[in-house]
């Protein structure tokens, strides 16, 4: 009889993985998660997250764009923010320094498209002819490589700026920390080395027209910014300083925005801040510009207004120090882009619980440059609030965006706080991630820039003079248990683009 073959033993052997590979992918994977976590809680550059002293001011104002439709539906804008930057550049004899994020015309490129304004080009053109006409003019302008697709395309408006002498400096983001370590983990080890060139690439650009290369997709992916957008001149013989929401981005045009406008020390402290990221970009600052802030003096602290210069993390500190101090009697406005800070929404919770007299304001998360987004974040993050019982409205937007990030508190004692300037309300903003800028103003309820604020909030919230500029909470309501799962993980991994 013929014996039947063994099965078993015919049946091939499990194939294995030689043991130096798994090591190796041991140790890839070892490295990845180290340099992840390493670059989430590394020492920060000298001069990052900083809060200035507390100083009295001179000609502080708040500055606003507001988009509205009339009652037929026709849509008007009041722009105000960068007239008065192009007033500051014009009339400046000694230095300009600018730090601003979104610097291009991403977004409006079609010629015949009238809606926007060319803030890129009359920001370069004003920044251009003040240097012509004072030779001697220190002009610095500190950007976001965004603006060059992180090296993919070249940009010609800070072409034309280096051409005319302006010190252009791109921030280098890598010195930051991340606020997606799942990617830069892994592209700090294994891309930031390769550098970027603007010759063009295969890939369709994420921002705008033209083709970029690989390397401009993978450094997008680490999701931070400088995202400061600031502005410090010589006025006389004073310094004069913009800190705002609003990007001289020709697509943002439209935006609602908000931005302060101070004189004094508290303006050498914006500069001060500034030259640490210069500092950490690797460039030199210019002899000709202050190197320190002056010393802390006494000043008056009953009657004249006082600004306060925040940058980073120490920004959230303000704003949860002002929410959290804030007592029954007391009024809380909040008009803001992103709001989904988790600190931040329960403080805000807990202050309405407290009789805290809360209303706020947010942007529908609708549009994005032509896109339609889905809401995610600010849409979860009222539902929440108003089941809290927090009154919130919406920008009634067709298109741009409420871009605003200002945090007014009125006090019963007759005094207000007012925050303004970069910093969404976001993980990303508020952490240590971005580098941002914001202002912080203590005055009497009846001074001008409290009265501008209390202004801009209720005429904003109340549809005044027959503006409509927002809507009722049940416009954009969501209530999908999906996309709140979905904020939630976002919020904490950094895997947004809030």
């Amino acid at each position: 009889m013929s014996r039947l073959p063994d099965t078993d033993s015919e049946s091939p052997a499990p194939v294995r993985r030689p043991r130096w590979l798994r090591r190796v992918l041991a140790l890839v994977l070892l490295a990845w998660i180290a340099s992840g976590v390493y670059h989430v809680y590394k020492p920060l550059p000298a001069g990052v997250s900083v809060a200035g002293p507390l100083r009295t001011a001179r000609e502080v104002a708040l500055l606003t764009d507001i988009t509205w439709t009339d009652p037929q539906g026709a849509r008007h804008s009041d722009q105000h923010v960068f007239d008065e930057a192009l007033r500051l550049i014009g009339q400046a004899d000694r230095a300009i320094v600018a730090d601003q994020f979104l610097f291009n015309d991403f977004g409006s490129e079609n010629p015949g498209d009238a809606r926007y304004r060319k803030l890129s080009q009359e920001l370069t053109d004003a920044l251009i002819a003040r240097k012509r006409a004072v030779p001697g003019l220190t002009v610095v302008l500190i950007t976001d490589p965004i603006n060059t697709v992180y090296g993919g395309r070249a940009s010609p408006y800070l072409d034309q700026l280096r051409e005319a002498g302006v010190e252009v400096v791109a921030t280098d983001l890598a010195r930051l920390r991340t606020p997606n370590p799942a990617w830069s983990g892994l592209w700090q080890l294994c891309c930031r080395w390769a550098g970027n060139d603007a010759d063009g690439g295969w890939l369709p650009n994420p921002l705008g027209p033209g083709k970029v290369g690989l390397r401009s997709w993978l450094a997008l992916l680490n999701l931070n910014a400088n995202h400061r957008k600031t502005l410090v001149v010589d006025q006389g013989p004073d310094w004069t300083a913009l800190v705002a929401s609003a990007n001289p981005h020709d697509a943002s045009s439209l935006h609602g925005n908000v931005a302060l406008r101070f004189s004094g020390a508290a303006a050498l402290d914006l500069l001060a801040s500034e030259r640490a990221v210069v500092a950490l970009s690797g460039a030199a600052w210019p002899r000709a510009l202050p190197a320190a802030v002056p010393p802390e003096s006494i000043v008056d602290t009953t009657s004249a207004p006082r600004v306060q210069v925040l940058t980073e993390a120490k920004i959230r500190d303000a704003l949860l120090a002002a929410v959290d101090g804030a007592r029954g009697g007391d009024r809380l406005d909040i008009a803001v882009f992103y709001f989904s800070h988790r600190r931040l929404v329960d403080a805000v919770v807990a202050a309405h619980k407290r009789g805290v007299g809360v209303r706020v304001l947010l942007d529908p998360n609708e549009d994005a440059f032509g896109r339609k987004k889905n809401g995610v974040p600010n849409r979860q993050v009222a539902s929440e609030l108003v089941a809290a019982g927090v009154p919130v409205r919406w920008c009634d937007t067709h298109g741009e965006q409420c871009h605003a990030k200002l945090l007014l508190r009125t006090g019963s004692d007759g005094k207000i706080e007012l925050i303004a300037g970069s910093a969404n309300y976001t993980r990303r903003n508020l952490d240590d991630y971005n580098l941002e800028s914001s202002a912080r103003v203590v005055a009497l309820d009846d001074a001008p820039v409290a009265q501008q604020a209390k202004a801009y909030f209720e005429h904003s919230w109340s549809n005044g003079d027959g503006q409509t500029i927002s809507a009722d909470y049940a416009k954009y309501a969501d209530e999908s248990t999906l996309r709140k799962i979905w904020y939630r993980i976002a919020e904490a991994s950094g895997l947004s683009s809030f």
